[in-house]
């Protein structure tokens, strides 16, 4: 066999080499014919209405509904992950729906939604769906939201924040033993990707589960909130989330309150302005509050949206600018 037939995904830091038939270890990527070929394209397996709140994005058109869609397939392998039903399976085993890109449009609309999120799973490994989804979905007046773990190059990152507003993304831990023992992955590419995502002018936001055991140290959490304070701002919304069992960490317990409260505080203290929990209830945490004044800004409980005091993207008290996308 010719090494002219092999072929190299630039996609990712993986960077698989592909003899012919063979797939990239996100499943749904292969060198069909001495041609790297997507086996996703218009082919989701989830699609959804949410609430914006649930991917989560707090600083991104509060109270409104994002058409959410996600195909099989993902390039970590996160051993907590809640969605491993599709993003650790063959996109043949996953249950497929048949929509293009202008149909994920058109339903957009129809379910009266102001935006497209690319969720659930890995949006970066269907990339090509994503970017002309992305492209359509602009050009008729739709906002477009990643939910993404952020393991890519730059390269084609730069060519898709040109059509994404809003991004969700995963920072799984502050060390490189984490990820690549927990999520098989690396830590640099994704801090890689915060800075180049805000560099461009997406909308970002931070979230970060909270494993027992595994990345709940407070020193490292401190750490990585400088990092955040230090290269992408104050500004930038920050959510801790409580992990339960899932997947193959079912002996862990459920992340204790205490850890989440004391997480929360530690950011604030060091300077971060907007610092949310999930997937729990506790009462405040999940409220806006003006860096300046302290008031509230946006209230939340749940998917729930209450007060909104934002008026023209400003405290409506004391006119202080607050980071988002409002209108």
């Amino acid at each position: 066999m010719s090494k002219a037939s092999y072929v190299q995904c630039q996609l990712c830091p993986r960077k698989c080499v592909l003899a012919p038939g063979e797939r990239g270890n996100c499943r749904v990527r292969i060198n069909y014919k001495g041609e790297l070929v997507t086996l996703v394209y218009g082919k989701p397996c989830a699609v959804h209405k949410d609430p914006i709140e649930k991917k989560p994005m707090f600083h991104f058109l509060p109270g409104t509904y994002a058409f959410s869609i996600a195909t099989a397939g993902c390039n970590l392998h996160c051993k907590f992950c809640q969605n491993w039903e599709i993003s650790q399976v063959n996109p043949e085993e996953t249950n497929n729906k048949n929509l293009s890109p202008q149909m994920v449009v058109e339903l957009s609309f129809r379910a009266r939604c102001r935006s497209i999120a690319y969720t659930y799973s890995e949006p970066i490994i269907f990339y090509e769906y994503t970017y002309d989804t992305c492209v359509l979905a602009r050009k008729a007046g739709l906002k477009n939201i990643l939910v993404t773990a952020g393991y890519i190059n730059e390269k084609p990152l730069r060519k898709l924040c040109r059509v994404v507003d809003g991004a969700n993304v995963d920072l799984k831990g502050f060390t490189e033993d984490y990820y690549r023992e927990v999520c098989s992955g690396t830590l640099e590419p994704i801090l890689r990707t915060l800075k180049i995502m805000t560099e461009m002018g997406v909308m970002v936001e931070v979230t970060n589960l909270i494993v027992p055991t595994l990345n709940d140290d407070f020193d490292l959490i401190k750490k990585m909130c400088d990092w955040l304070l230090e290269n992408l701002g104050p500004e930038y919304p920050l959510h801790f989330s409580r992990f339960f069992p899932r997947f193959q960490l079912r002996s862990l317990p459920p992340t204790p309150i205490e850890t989440l409260i004391r997480a929360r505080e530690i950011a604030l203290k060091q300077g971060l302005y907007y610092v949310y929990i999930g997937n729990v209830l506790i009462e405040g945490a999940e409220n806006t509050y003006c860096p300046n004044c302290k008031k509230l800004l946006i209230e939340r409980k749940g998917y729930w949206v209450g007060k909104v005091n934002i008026k023209n993207g400003k405290c409506k008290f004391c006119q202080t600018k607050i980071k988002g996308v409002w209108s």
